[in-house]
C-alpha cells in the first residue's frame, strides 16, 4: 500500500522541508545542466482543426511528432468556465484540513484528496491532489466529490462534458494528420460509457527550497491523451526534448495537450509521449487540472496496422490494461513505455 503522508500544505506551516522531499541521486535525472529554455510552443487553432484546415493539421502533426505537446486556443470552451474551474480548485485547497479530509483517499483507492506518493526511488512529490473519476458516470464515487465549494460538482460535470467533446474532435484531427480514416483513433477511445476519464486537481504550494524539490517527478503519462488546464499566472510545466528541459509557457485561456503513452503505442511511435515534470515556485502557489483520458482496461492497445510497414516496423507490443505495466515500472524509475518496446 502506498504511504499516506501529511498534506504538503500542512508541512509548509513549519517552513521546514522534510528530508524525504529533497532531491537525491536516486531521482530520475534527465536533461542537460543549465536553466531550461522557453518552449517554442505550437499553438493550434482548434476551430481550424474542426474545419479540416490542411495547414493547421500539418502544424498539429509536426508538434505532436516532435514535442508531443501543443496548446489549443479557440477551443470553444467558455473562458468564464475555465476561470470558474481554476477558482473552485483554489477554494477547495484553501479550506481547513478537516474539511478536505472528508474526501481523503481510502487505503489503496486512487480517488480522493491527499498526498499519497507511490512507492518509488528518490524523493517525494511536492504537491497535494484531488483525484476523481468522471467517466463512465456510473463509476463516479461521489463520496470523494466535494460539496464545498457548493458549485464544485456541477462545474466539474460541465467541464468534463466539454473536454470530452474537444477530445473527440482532436482524435479525429490527429488521425487525419496521419492520413488515416478520421474515426481510427476515436474507435479506440472516446466512448464515455466504456473508457475511463479521470480529473486530477494538483496543488503545488510555494516552497522555500524550490530548487531542491520537485512538484511532480519526470514521467510520461499512461493515458491516451492528457488535457491540462494550467494555472493562469504561475508557470511550472516543463517537457524534455533532445535531452533538454523546456518551460511550457502559460497561455491563460489555452488547453495544454500532452500525448500519452497509449497514443504513442497506437501511432507506432509517430506521436511522442513527452517526459515532463512540474516545478514549484518559491513565492507563489500553483494549481493545475489534468483530464486523463484512458482506454477501457478490456480494450487491446497496439500499433495500428496502417502505421506498420517495411520502413517503420512494429515498435511496440500489444496488450490490455497498460495501467498494470505503468504501476509495475514505478519502483524501478524506468519509463513504462520502454517496457513495451519490441527489442
Amino acid at each position: 500500500m502506498a504511504p499516506t503522508l501529511m498534506p504538503v500544505q500542512e508541512i509548509l506551516q513549519s517552513d521546514v522541508v522534510p528530508k524525504g522531499y529533497l532531491l537525491t541521486k536516486d531521482d530520475y535525472q534527465l536533461g542537460k545542466d543549465g536553466p531550461p529554455s522557453l518552449m517554442d510552443t505550437a499553438t493550434i487553432d482548434f476551430s481550424l482543426l474542426y474545419s479540416s484546415s490542411p495547414d493547421e493539421l500539418a502544424k498539429l502533426r509536426v508538434a505532436l511528432t516532435s514535442w508531443g505537446c501543443v496548446q489549443l486556443v479557440n477551443h470553444g470552451m467558455p473562458l468564464s468556465l475555465l476561470d470558474e474551474v481554476r477558482e473552485m480548485s483554489k477554494q477547495f485547497f484553501k479550506q481547513p484540513l478537516e474539511e478536505k479530509e472528508k474526501y481523503s483517499s481510502k487505503g489503496e483507492d486512487l480517488e480522493g484528496y491527499g498526498n499519497t506518493n507511490a512507492v518509488q526511488r528518490g524523493s517525494l512529490n511536492w504537491n497535494d491532489k484531488l483525484h476523481l473519476q468522471v467517466y463512465p458516470e456510473d463509476k463516479r464515487q461521489l463520496q470523494f466529490w466535494p460539496e464545498n465549494p457548493r458549485h464544485f460538482r456541477t462545474t466539474l460535470h460541465e467541464y468534463s462534458k466539454k473536454n470530452l467533446m474537444i477530445l473527440r474532435t482532436l482524435l479525429k484531427a490527429m488521425a487525419r494528420s496521419l492520413n488515416l480514416e478520421e474515426e481510427r483513433f476515436f474507435e479506440l477511445w472516446g466512448d464515455e460509457n466504456e473508457d475511463n476519464t479521470h480529473a486530477r486537481f494538483n496543488f503545488y504550494p510555494r516552497c522555500p527550497m524550490s530548487d531542491q524539490v520537485v512538484g511532480l517527478k519526470p514521467h510520461g503519462d499512461g493515458t491516451a491523451i492528457t488535457m491540462l488546464l494550467q494555472d493562469k499566472e504561475v508557470e511550472g510545466l516543463q517537457v524534455v526534448k533532445d535531452d533538454r528541459w523546456f518551460r511550457v509557457p502559460v497561455i491563460p485561456h489555452a488547453l495544454t495537450i500532452l500525448v500519452g503513452d497509449q497514443m504513442e503505442i497506437a501511432s507506432n511511435g509517430v506521436f511522442k509521449s513527452p517526459t515532463h515534470k512540474a516545478v514549484v515556485n518559491p513565492q507563489y502557489d500553483r494549481m493545475s487540472l489534468a483530464m486523463l483520458f484512458i482506454p477501457s482496461l478490456d480494450r487491446e492497445i497496439g500499433p495500428l496496422d496502417e502505421l506498420i510497414n517495411e520502413e517503420r516496423p512494429q515498435l511496440y507490443k500489444r496488450l490490455k490494461d497498460y495501467g498494470q505495466v505503468y504501476t509495475q515500472s514505478i519502483p524501478s524509475g524506468k519509463r513504462p513505455i520502454d517496457m513495451m518496446k519490441i527489442n
